[in-house]
C-alpha cells in the first residue's frame, strides 16, 4: 500500500472514531436535576444526562443523583440529611416514594423546596407523570395537615434561580354542599398555608378535593380526583382534571359539584369564568346533563347566604 493511500485510510479511520466518540457523548436522556441552594431559600437546576434506559433503571439513577453530594458546594441534594427514601414503587404512571419519619422535621420552607426539587426531577422520566410521597406508610401532609396527594411538575412554578417566599397566610372562600346535597354553603377557610410555588387556583382545587373540616359542611368532589393542571387566560380559569372526577361518590347534585368548583375559583380576583376539562378534553358530559363545553360563571342561586361557615383547619 502506498504512503498516500495509507494516510488517507488512517485519516478516514480517525474520522470514524471521532464521530463515534461524539455520538457516545450525546447518548442518553437530557434532563435537569433540581437542587436546593445552601441557604435553602430557592431551587436550582443543573443539566444532566441519564445514561440508563427504561423507567425503573432511570428512577434508580435519578435516586442516586439526588442523593449524592453535588459538585457545586453551594448546592444541597434534596435527598440528603434527614431526607431518606426507604423504598419506592410504580403504580401505573405514579411513582410512590416512601420516606423516613425524619422528613417531618424539615421546616415548612425547606419541605416545600425539597418536594419541588424531587417532583420536578423525577417527572422528567418518561412514564413518570406523578409523584406520591409518603412518610413511612402515612400520606404526606403539608404544614397545616392537609393531604398533599399526587404531584405533577406543573404544580411547581419553575422559579429556579430566583428567591421565593415559601409560604404566605391567605384566606379562601370555598363552597361545599349542604346536608341534603342540593345546595351550597360558603365557607371561609382562614390562614391556609399557601406555597408561592403553587398557583392559587390549584390550591383552591386541592382544598375542595380534600373536603371540609366543619361537620356542618359536606364534600362534593370524588377525593381520588387528580388535578392535571390549571391555567388562567383572559379571566378564564381552565381546570384540567382526570376522569376520576366523573365518578360521583357523594350524594350531591351535578350542579352542586360543578358550582362548588366554579364559585370557589371565581372568588379569586383573576378569575371570572371557569372551563372544566377532562384529560384535556371539553367534549364531555357530566352525569349526562351538563356539558363541559360551557364556560361556567358564578351561580349564587344554589348558595344559602344565611349559613356562611368558618372552616379553619
Amino acid at each position: 500500500m502506498s504512503k498516500i493511500k495509507y494516510c488517507i485510510l488512517l485519516c478516514f479511520c480517525l474520522f470514524l472514531a471521532s464521530c463515534g466518540k461524539e455520538e457516545s457523548v450525546q447518548d442518553g436522556t437530557q434532563v435537569s436535576v433540581y437542587y436546593l441552594n445552601k441557604e435553602e431559600t430557592k431551587v436550582i437546576k443543573e443539566d444532566y444526562t441519564l445514561q440508563s434506559e427504561g423507567v425503573e433503571a432511570q428512577i434508580e439513577e435519578m435516586l442516586e443523583v439526588l442523593s449524592a453530594a453535588p459538585a457545586n458546594l453551594g448546592y444541597r441534594a434534596p435527598i440528603s440529611g434527614n431526607v431518606t427514601v426507604l423504598d419506592y414503587h410504580m403504580e401505573e404512571s405514579q411513582l410512590i416514594l416512601k420516606l423516613d419519619t425524619y422528613y417531618k422535621e424539615l421546616s415548612s420552607t425547606t419541605e416545600i423546596l425539597t418536594r419541588a426539587a424531587i417532583v420536578r426531577s423525577f417527572t422528567q422520566i418518561e412514564g413518570v407523570d406523578w409523584v406520591v410521597m409518603q412518610v413511612r406508610d402515612e400520606a404526606l401532609t403539608d404544614a397545616l395537615g392537609s393531604p398533599v396527594g399526587a404531584m405533577s411538575a406543573d404544580m411547581f412554578i419553575d422559579n429556579a434561580g430566583e428567591e421565593i417566599n415559601a409560604y404566605e397566610e391567605v384566606q379562601l372562600r370555598l363552597y361545599f354542599a349542604n346536608e341534603t346535597g342540593d345546595g351550597l354553603i360558603e365557607a371561609v377557610r382562614s390562614y391556609v398555608s399557601y406555597s408561592s410555588n403553587i398557583s392559587m387556583e390549584r390550591r383552591v382545587l386541592e382544598q375542595l378535593i380534600a373536603g371540609p373540616k366543619n361537620e356542618e359542611l359536606y364534600p362534593c368532589i370524588n377525593p381520588q380526583t387528580k388535578i392535571i393542571g390549571t391555567t388562567v387566560r383572559d379571566g378564564i380559569c381552565y381546570v384540567n382534571l382526570d376522569e376520576t372526577f366523573l365518578t360521583q361518590v357523594y350524594n350531591v347534585s351535578a350542579e352542586v359539584t360543578i358550582y362548588s368548583i366554579v364559585n370557589s375559583l371565581v372568588e379569586l380576583p383573576n378569575v371570572n369564568k371557569v372551563q372544566i376539562l377532562i384529560n384535556g378534553e371539553a367534549e364531555v358530559d357530566f352525569r349526562e346533563n351538563i356539558s363541559f363545553t360551557t364556560m361556567f360563571e358564578r351561580n349564587l342561586e344554589l348558595v344559602d347566604s344565611s349559613r356562611q361557615q368558618q372552616d379553619n383547619q
